[in-house]
């Protein structure tokens, strides 16, 4: 009778572990963020902007310093002559405003306003005349002779230096005369131009030397006349030479024609 086999038990498997993630595996990229580069667009603007601002700073430091190079490589004489000048500008210009401090008072006190307007208005309009070169005028003021080398003619652009010194300084009233006896008024639209026998201001010819009758503050102007590299240095680099004679009082009494106006009205 065979043997009967022992009773099986039931083998139950384990499972296979679940093989691990390699270590290698390719990570997912980060998404990029969306206000990075945004970020990084602002920051450079501002660096940009930065340095743009130092930059001005270092030319306007530097253009600084070569200004001040400058004056202090200048003279002490002419230093002198230009604070002078610097400080009679500034008096003309306090003087100015306390006039019309006070017309502006005057015209704001009732009855003795309208007294004070139509003295106002006389003033202003012999002002204007004097400016227009339609009215002769007498005052303190210079007379200037603009005497050429004998090689090199005084230029037209000479000429119009020394008016603009002038003017700068506070002239009022000039006239200029030619050694041919011509005299030409000075007004805002005169022009000089260079010609063959000298000069042509205004459409008249003028014959060297040039003399300038000017009314205004004599110190201040004969200052801005010669100050370092002005009209006076410019005459005599050509071999000429500029003689000013503070004389006092000075009369301009060549006049200007009056241009009638085609464009121009008063605006009622």
């Amino acid at each position: 009778m065979a043997a009967a086999s022992p009773p099986r038990e039931d083998v139950v498997a384990e499972p296979e572990p679940a093989p691990e993630k390699e270590a290698a595996a390719e990570v997912a990229p980060e998404k990029p963020d969306a206000g990075g580069g945004r970020r990084l667009s602002a920051a450079g603007a501002v660096i940009g902007l930065l340095v743009g601002l130092l930059g001005f700073a270092l030319v306007v430091q530097l253009r600084s310093n070569t200004g001040d190079t400058q004056l202090q490589n200048t003279r002490p004489e002419d230093l002198v002559r230009i604070l002078s000048d610097l400080n009679a500008r500034e008096e003309r210009l306090r003087s100015e405003i306390g006039n019309l401090q006070l017309t502006r008072s005057q015209l704001a006190s009732g009855a003795q306003g309208r007294e004070a307007a139509l003295a106002e208005a006389r003033r202003r309009a012999d002002e204007l005349g004097i400016l227009a070169g339609t009215l002769p005028a007498v005052g303190e003021g210079l007379k200037i002779q603009l005497v050429p080398g004998r090689d090199d003619p005084i230029k037209a652009a000479t000429v119009l230096d020394a008016v603009e010194e002038l003017r700068g300084a506070g002239a009022e009233a000039m006239q200029i005369a030619g050694n041919n006896g011509t005299t030409v008024r000075i007004v805002a639209s005169t022009y000089f131009v260079d010609s063959s026998a000298g000069l042509t201001v205004d459409g008249k010819g003028l014959t060297a030397p040039y003399a300038i009758t000017v009314i205004g503050p004599a110190q201040t102007m004969n200052t801005a006349l010669t100050i370092p590299g002005g009209v006076a240095d410019a005459v005599a680099r050509d071999g000429g030479n500029v003689i000013v004679d503070n004389s006092g009082e000075v009369h301009v009494d060549a006049l200007h024609p009056a241009s009638p106006l085609r464009w121009a009205n008063p605006v009622s």
